[in-house]
């Protein structure tokens, strides 16, 4: 069954381009002009991946994801944000918002192509892990236990936490108002405490930790 995806872009022209992209591809797309709407069809149909703007009448970017978060059936569903703007206190809003990633505008197919995929991949290696785990649920608010558990520090541990997150090193660098370079070097530090050598062994241990097992 293809994956679906729900676009909420309030421009005609853009929301045409995306739709038809994805649909080449084999996905199953939905589309709404605005926040408002697009809220709406998300609760309907459930989709498997959202791609929303951030600046769109009725209702923004911000206030849509707020409000799917604020629901536990959407926990865990990817969502991508479209923004003109590439300016990192805007990329960092996004991303302290619950985006798992931002694609400038307008958008190039091959990126488009590329976070969609990698979101879904992430998404259903998360599915397998919560079917996998009775009880799995990650606390990412409780950095003290990736200290205690690996010896990290406070800021080490808020590194690995947007990584078991699903962020990307660029991600984590604007979130936390640091290099890309020396978040890549945090996170360097905690494969080599916690006794792994990739970041999606990293993220598991961590997830397992945040979830007190």
């Amino acid at each position: 069954m293809p994956a679906k995806i729900l676009i909420i872009e309030d421009q005609s022209p853009m929301r045409r381009n995306l739709a038809l992209m994805l649909q080449m591809e084999g996905y199953e797309v939905s589309a709404a002009e605005n926040g408002r709407v697009g809220l709406e069809i998300a609760r309907k149909a459930r989709p498997d991946l959202i791609l929303c703007d951030v600046m769109m009448p009725e209702m923004d970017g911000y206030a849509v994801i707020q409000a799917l978060r604020d629901d536990e059936a959407f926990d865990n569903t990817p969502f991508i944000f479209l923004t003109a703007k590439s300016d990192r206190a805007d990329i960092r809003l996004g991303m302290n918002f619950g985006a798992d990633d931002y694609l400038t505008k307008p958008v190039v197919r091959d990126d488009l192509l590329a976070a969609v995929q990698t979101r879904l991949i992430r998404a259903e290696a998360l599915k397998t892990r919560l079917a996998e785990k009775a009880g799995f649920n990650p606390d990412f608010e409780r950095l003290d236990l990736l200290q205690k558990a690996h010896g990290l520090t406070a800021r080490e541990a808020e590194v690995l936490s947007w990584v078991a997150q699903g962020k990307s090193n660029a991600d984590v660098a604007a979130i936390l108002e640091m290099s890309e370079k020396t978040a890549k070097q945090h996170l360097g530090v905690c494969f080599q405490k916690m006794g792994v050598e990739s970041r999606n062994a990293a993220t598991v241990v961590a997830l397992e930790v945040l979830s007190g097992k």
